[in-house]
């Protein structure tokens, strides 16, 4: 089963032995317990919810959803993948691994980008500066104008200073190019969404 939850743990290098240098994003990738399994005839639709990480003061309502996959089990993140049939044998608390991945396996991997808080056009949308010339005051990273006479408002969507970054992220086609299933270390040609230590999802195609 190609999906797993997982953590950012940086980038670095990988070197050949034809000398050639691979970058790299290592995760920590699993152990994931699976907390739910969910079919078409109890639910309407086939699903595996797994969870991951070690989680602090979970509700009553999700310790009681997760014992029934055991007793030690306490994640930090849950979240659910549907899939087109549920693998055979898969059964509440088992293990899920890096062992599912292989060298030149193509992943799909999401994750929460870097927020950069509250900016104005010039850095969130690329806009240009004024010119700072002839009578400017100094505001040349002001928005200008941003409406005519007619209507009186500001239509939805506007380019305008506001919150960014901290958004879902999904980059397609990663290729794998490290896996150490004995450490659960997973290693992703490219760049990763997210900061380090952040909560990614990978999925890959069987």
């Amino acid at each position: 089963m190609q999906v797993i939850l997982g953590t950012k743990i940086g980038m670095t290098q990988i070197i050949s032995e034809t000398g050639e240098v691979t970058p790299v994003t290592i995760l920590q990738a699993g152990p994931c317990a699976v907390t739910q399994i969910k079919t078409i005839e109890s639910d309407g639709y086939n699903a595996v919810q797994m969870g991951y990480g070690v989680g602090r003061n979970l509700s009553k309502s999700v310790t009681g959803h997760v014992k029934k996959a055991g007793e030690n089990i306490n994640p930090k993140v849950l979240k659910e993948f549907r899939v087109e049939e549920i693998p055979e044998g898969l059964k509440l608390g088992d293990a899920i691994t890096v062992e599912g991945f292989k060298l030149g396996d193509k992943v799909t991997v999401t994750g929460t980008s870097k927020g950069k808080g509250f900016a104005g056009t010039v850095k969130r949308h690329n806009f240009q500066e004024s010119r700072n010339t002839h009578g400017f005051k100094g505001n040349i990273r002001r928005v200008g104008s941003i409406g005519s006479m007619y209507p009186q408002k500001v239509w939805k969507g506007k380019k305008m200073p506001g919150r960014m970054g901290h958004d879902t992220v999904t980059v397609k086609n990663l290729v794998v190019a490290y896996v150490d299933v004995e450490n659960n270390l997973i290693g992703l040609k490219g760049a990763v969404p997210g900061p380090k230590k952040g909560i990614v999802t990978v999925e890959g195609k069987e």
